[in-house]
């Protein structure tokens, strides 16, 4: 089985006419060139069925505004219920927000089974960010359920949605919430290369794992046998960020960045069943 782990989908009112939601700051910074696709439900599992992927998990925007977050979400449920066999929702909103924590009981409740991307695209993960998220992180526990960060490179070419994320504000985040399941987006920054480190670090990462969000872009394919060498293949989830690249290109790097099929079978599928276990 096949799983992508990160995905987006949008409700058709939102792709017509993305110009209205442009008061999100955050939405407006990736979204407002044309080029930034957009795609409903039935888009993506034309994708998945062309790119021959089983199950895909999808997931909206982090809007602050709670009209935005619940049409989104409600929408993610409506997928989900529409494609049972082939989508995994996860709730996704603002996790500072009021009444952030009442949106994801909300959504765990009629059937969403994680949390995320959550992402913060204009700070640093911060102790004030930490400090909002432990409500959202006190229910991802209780109900045993993950949660996927949105993380980026604190060096190197700036592109939108890059934050001015730190390493060391990503590291107190993990090691506040060490007791939470959490996959970091986008490689996390490139922070499992502390994992190498003879005190602390890999403790702390005991219940984290990193999808390959955006490699593509961002890495040459070594990454792969890199990664898995360092952190464990079993710590690596398959994850396009579809629609920004097709899932083939992944596919294909990972082939041919020489990592075997054993460990290619664990990042693109197997690892993805054992963060998610009997919920799907």
């Amino acid at each position: 089985m096949v799983i992508d782990f990160h995905t987006h989908i949008f409700p058709p009112s939102i792709k017509k006419d993305r110009e209205k939601f442009f008061d999100e700051e955050g939405f407006r910074l990736l979204y407002s060139s044309q080029n930034a696709k957009l795609v409903t439900a039935e888009e993506l599992i034309d994708a998945m069925d062309e790119n021959h992927i089983d199950r895909s998990v999808v997931f909206g925007f982090p809007w602050k505004n709670d009209r935005y977050y619940k049409m989104h979400n409600d929408y993610i449920l409506e997928s989900i219920n529409r494609f049972s066999y082939r989508l995994i929702g996860f709730c996704c909103l603002d996790p500072s927000v009021d009444k952030s924590e009442d949106e994801v009981l909300r959504c765990v409740d009629n059937g969403l089974i994680g949390v995320g991307e959550i992402a913060f695209y204009d700070s640093d993960i911060d102790q004030q960010v930490v400090d909002a998220m432990s409500g959202v992180m006190e229910i991802c526990r209780e109900r045993n359920i993950p949660l996927l960060l949105h993380t980026n490179e604190p060096v190197g070419h700036i592109y939108p949605g890059k934050s001015p994320m730190s390493l060391s504000g990503l590291y107190m985040f993990l090691k506040r919430f060490s007791g939470n399941r959490i996959i970091l987006a986008h490689w996390g920054g490139g922070i499992f290369f502390y994992a190498l480190m003879k005190r602390e670090v890999r403790d702390v990462l005991k219940n984290v794992w990193f999808d390959t969000a955006a490699s593509p872009y961002l890495y040459k394919k070594d990454i792969y046998p890199i990664a898995s060498y360092i952190i464990g293949a079993e710590k690596i989830l398959f994850g396009s960020d579809y629609p920004l690249i097709s899932p083939a290109r992944y596919l294909y790097e990972m082939e041919e960045s020489g990592i075997s099929s054993d460990l290619m079978r664990k990042i693109t599928g197997e690892n993805a069943v054992e963060v998610l276990g009997c919920k799907i």
